[in-house]
Formats: C-alpha cells, structure tokens, sequence
C-alpha cells in the first residue's frame, strides 16, 4: 500500500503562508511541545515559557508570507524562542531558583521526573535523578547549557545550533561537547 509521505515543515509554513489554517494546526502540534520544554527549563517558569512561547508563535504567524527556508523550519522556529528569551533576559532579569515551585506548584525536577508506576521508591529514585540533572543543568555556563538544550530539546544538529546562536560551528559543537563532559562527571560523581 502507497501511503502519502507527511508533509515536511518547511512545505507546511509554505501552506500555511498561502491561507491553509490546517497547515499552521499541524506544525504548531508538531512543535510545540518541544519549544516549550526548551523554553521551560532556560527560563525555570512555567507562565513565563507559556508568555514567550506564545509570543514565539505569534512571530511565525507574522512571518508566514515572508518565510524563506534558508534552514529547518525547526531550527528557525528555535531561533525565533532564542532570541525571544535574549529579549526578555535584557529586559527582566529575574534570577528563579530551580527549587522554587512554578505557578502550578511543582518545581521542575517533579515535572521532569517521569511518573514510573513503581510505587514510592523508585518514585523518589526518578526525582532525585532529575533534581541532579537540573542541578548539573543549572551549573553549567548559560553557552553550554543552551548548547546542550537545544540539541535535547529542540533536536537540532551542530550545525543548526551554531545558526541559532549565532556561532561558528565548531563553537557549537565545542560548547556541546563541554556540556556532556560536565554533565557527564557531575552525575557520575552525585548517582
């Protein structure tokens, strides 16, 4: 059976740009989450990465009839919430501990310790691994830490991290290998 390959991002902004509302639902399903984890864990609030997010959004909307695939969509729509938070650190610049519970009253390390159906202990086990991510997360210097949650995140190459930040390629790629080395010692020596 010839199933019709999906619809790359790329060809759907083009969609969406000539009037196809479906088109614009599709990608911001597809992208959304991803974006807002990205978001999320570089600012460490939730209504604040809801607020950029959605400012984010609004800038593809408004770009829609002038978007030239000169990358991934991805990596552009990444950039897009990279220079969004650049703006916003300009502007505010709240310094949120990662132990401080977001509006919904969890921190981050119990949004991002997965509910294992173990009972308690594991439970636990799962919290205390993700609160020493966080912490390696949050030790890291801000070049390598965005590196490196682009890449988890966002799923975006060296190449499209350097286009993102606007670096050299192996600028990129150092500051990611950087970042799992620190990350690496400091979970090996806290697990």
């Amino acid at each position: 059976m010839d199933q019709e390959a999906a619809p790359t991002d790329e060809m759907l902004m083009h969609a969406f740009a000539a009037g196809d509302a479906r088109a614009f639902e599709t990608l911001y399903d597809r992208n959304l989450l991803a974006v807002w984890r990205y978001v999320h864990r570089s600012v460490q609030n939730a209504a604040l990465a809801d607020e950029l997010v959605q400012d984010v959004w609004f800038t593809v909307v408004r770009q829609a009839p002038h978007y030239q695939p000169r990358a991934r969509f991805r990596t552009w729509l990444f950039t897009l919430a990279h220079h969004r938070m650049v703006d916003h650190w300009r502007t505010h610049h709240p310094h949120t501990s990662l132990d401080t519970p977001d509006d919904d009253r969890a921190s981050l390390a119990d949004t991002l310790a997965a509910d294992s159906g173990f009972g308690p202990v594991r439970q636990l086990q799962s919290r205390e691994q993700a609160r020493a991510l966080l912490d390696a997360l949050a030790a890291l210097p801000a070049v390598q830490r965005e590196a490196f949650l682009l890449q988890a995140e966002g799923g975006l190459s060296v190449a499209d991290i350097a286009l993102t930040t606007g670096v050299a390629p192996e600028t990129a790629k150092s500051r990611l290998r950087y970042a799992r080395a620190a990350l690496r010692l400091t979970l090996e020596v806290s697990l």
